[in-house]
């Protein structure tokens, strides 16, 4: 990490801590750490350079949300677009942007962040809500992967109440809440909840867990996605069903509750989840190596599963979907580039087309060609759009709206490993866009989307 040198006349800030950052706008480059209240900023100003270079000088004000930056250059410099000349100065918020030299070619920029004081964060979660609040009352700890169980809304550790769903399952027909014994009927992992959770540990580290405790916790969790869960009564009608009804209430019911296929047959006190694509149920089952969860994106899928029950397929009583749309990545075919490919730019989408058409490949070529890679591990992970990026292999079961996201993240890739004098003659000569794929100009101006080459880091602007 670059921290920027002290000047002569430099003051320390209290505790020796970073309290603001300059971010540069290509990721191959470190943060500027800012340590003192008067520093010389000594950094790299251009992407094709590692030299460094004394360009300005920032100091903290006392008002401590903003600071001054001062041209130390020979050059002029940029901030929010205004021109700031040798020994001049003005005054920097968080968020503004910064170009070292904007006439020189692949010039870097760099986005001014204040960092908050811990003093701020534990006012601020104090304020939130009180510790004692956002316990566990199983475990009596602050949660840890905070799950939500309905009707009461109580909350829980994954963890715990996995552990809990388990042992009521095998002793009782109804799963009662931990906190209030009232019967739970749905239970999902709560994300606004968990980022609650992380401000309060990151406030109080005192209130952390050891890493064997989290670590035996994660290994109780069982609940990914949102549960169904039978109360296990027969509910008598006051009428009788109607055809409609039948047809209707089908839809919604698990086809195992009906029949048994594969050898499993739901029971009364047997959890379901509700696919994502279809909104129909399968039973969640922990004796089965056939995923129910896209990795991609948490959600569960029932493609895989009711494939793999000797091809039980839903028919018109029953919603299920389709093998094709929940299998492994490397079982995949692809004819038409993604919607989302090239931030759903068709101009670049239409470059990329005739690029692989130049080459005499065909698109599933290239996909097959980049999964190899990335399975390899030869593709920087950081901007892809999947959760659990880094464990994503090409035998990994994703659903359809992530196969898009990783083949438009791939074609992202394959495009910025062709050299410019290979792209076709007519885009062969565009200038890279400053803002590159982050580019908001792009969806608004079709001139512009298609004058500038959008696929490419952003040299200027926020990331």
């Amino acid at each position: 990490m670059e921290v920027g040198e002290s000047s002569a006349a430099k003051m320390s800030s209290s505790d020796g801590e970073v309290w603001a950052k300059l971010v540069p706008s290509d990721l191959r480059y470190s943060d500027v750490e800012i340590m003192s209240n008067e520093v010389v900023i000594c950094s790299e100003i251009t992407s094709s350079s590692t030299e460094k270079h004394k360009w300005c000088k920032i100091t903290r004000n006392s008002d401590l949300c903003s600071a001054t930056i001062k041209n130390i250059s020979s050059n002029s410099i940029l901030v929010d677009e205004a021109p700031v000349q040798n020994e001049d100065d003005i005054v920097i918020k968080t968020g503004s942007d910064i170009v070292p030299d904007p006439d020189r070619e692949g010039v870097l920029s760099y986005r001014f962040k204040l960092m908050p004081s811990p003093e701020s964060q534990k006012q601020q979660i104090k304020v939130c809500i009180d510790f004692e609040h956002a316990k566990c009352s199983i475990c009596l700890n602050i949660w840890h992967d905070v799950v939500t169980v309905a009707p009461c809304l109580h909350n829980f550790c994954n963890g715990c109440f996995s552990e809990w769903l388990r042992r009521s399952q095998e002793k009782h027909a109804s799963v009662l809440c931990p906190h209030c014994r009232a019967i739970v009927q749905f239970v999902g992992r709560n994300h606004f909840l968990r980022n609650i959770e992380k401000d309060i540990l990151q406030a109080d580290t005192s209130l952390k867990r050891s890493e064997e405790e989290v670590a035996l916790l994660d290994s109780y969790a069982s609940i990914q996605s949102n549960l169904v869960i039978g109360t296990g009564k027969n509910h008598q009608r006051k009428r009788a069903r109607t055809p409609m009804d039948v047809e209707s209430d089908s839809l919604w019911f698990c086809p195992q509750c009906d029949t048994a296929f594969g050898g499993f047959r739901c029971n009364q006190s047997t959890i379901h989840l509700q696919c994502h694509a279809c909104n129909g149920m399968m039973p969640s089952r922990t004796d089965i190596t056939v995923p129910q969860h896209c990795l991609g994106c948490d959600r569960a899928c029932c493609g895989a599963y009711w494939h793999a029950q000797r091809g039980m397929i839903g028919g018109d009583l029953h919603a299920t979907c389709s093998h094709e749309t929940f299998k492994p990545i490397s079982q995949r075919t692809i004819s038409q580039i993604p919607y989302l490919a090239h931030e759903s730019n068709r101009h670049e989408q239409d470059v990329t087309k005739r690029c692989i058409s130049q080459m005499g490949r065909t698109l599933q070529d290239i996909v097959s060609e980049w999964i190899a890679k990335l399975n390899n591990r030869e593709i920087d992970r950081t901007r892809m759009p999947l959760n659990h990026a880094e464990m994503i292999t090409a035998a990994t079961h994703v659903c359809n709206e992530c196969y898009d996201k990783l083949v438009s993240f791939l074609l992202y890739w394959f495009r910025i490993s062709i050299p410019k004098h290979h792209l076709p003659p007519d885009v062969s000569n565009r200038e890279d866009c400053w803002y590159g794929y982050a580019c908001r100009t792009q969806h608004r101006s079709e001139e512009h989307a298609r004058k500038r080459n959008h696929v490419c880091r952003p040299t200027r602007g926020g990331m």
